[in-house]
């Protein structure tokens, strides 16, 4: 279970952090708009506040991707993303960097023509994490056009069954569909924008968070072991 810290303050980020780790939450992300706004000092703060949990770092790395991982783990980062839309030579260096420094590479497929190859491509270029991911962007602009939403959970069965890492379907979902990835074989479970994160400030939304993520964590944690791959 992991949540996306998709804040523009260190303070905000922290606030929505603890009370996701008190509903029980697993992972925590410094998404991409905290490191944007505040680079590798908010994945330090998340790393001080909580010395033992793994942190996802969303880079979204495109380019440079050796120092991009290298800046992360530093400041304290488990996991980084790198888009299968970069060149191959940036995957590969992401992923040696994550075999070097003892961090673990998440591959992140959106706006790729054929998704479910993408993925492929990314295993098969090393990376540990499937991320099958619909853009916010994407979303809305096909939504603008009077056109039906794409969704992760789409093609989210022929990605699990394409490739033997694990799977995370990120994008648009609603609760309910969240918290039932599992069921397509996808066991890393994420909420935030817009679940809980106010899609269109970037600020923790409104309402009884801490026990809407509790909830959700009881029934994720319920699956057990998922099974990946093939």
């Amino acid at each position: 279970m992991q949540i996306s810290l998709d804040l523009t303050t260190i303070p905000e980020a922290l606030e929505t952090a603890h009370l996701a780790m008190r509903a029980g939450v697993d992972w925590l992300e410094a998404g991409t708009p905290l490191i944007i706004a505040e680079g590798m000092n908010g994945v330090r703060a998340l790393r001080e506040a909580y010395p033992h949990v793994p942190i996802v770092a969303d880079l979204k790395t495109m380019d440079g991707g050796w120092l991009e991982a290298q800046l992360m783990a530093q400041a304290g980062a488990t996991h980084v993303v790198v888009m299968e839309r970069a060149h191959e030579e940036t995957i590969k260096v992401v992923v040696q960097a994550g075999r070097d420094l003892g961090i673990k590479v998440m591959g992140d497929n959106l706006g790729a023509p054929d998704m479910v190859a993408a993925a492929r491509r990314l295993e098969d270029l090393g990376c540990d994490y499937i991320i099958h991911h619909i853009g916010y962007d994407e979303r809305r602009g096909v939504v603008a056009g009077g056109r039906p939403c794409p969704s992760p959970l789409d093609q989210l069965k022929e990605v699990v069954n394409a490739v033997q890492v694990p799977v995370q379907a990120v994008g648009g979902l609603s609760l309910e569909q969240a918290m039932r990835t599992p069921e397509y074989g996808a066991p890393l479970v994420v909420l935030g924008a817009p679940l809980v994160i106010d899609a269109d400030a970037f600020t923790a939304a409104a309402g009884d968070l801490e026990g809407q993520l509790r909830l959700i964590c009881e029934t994720v944690h319920g699956y057990g072991d998922v099974r990946v791959g093939h």
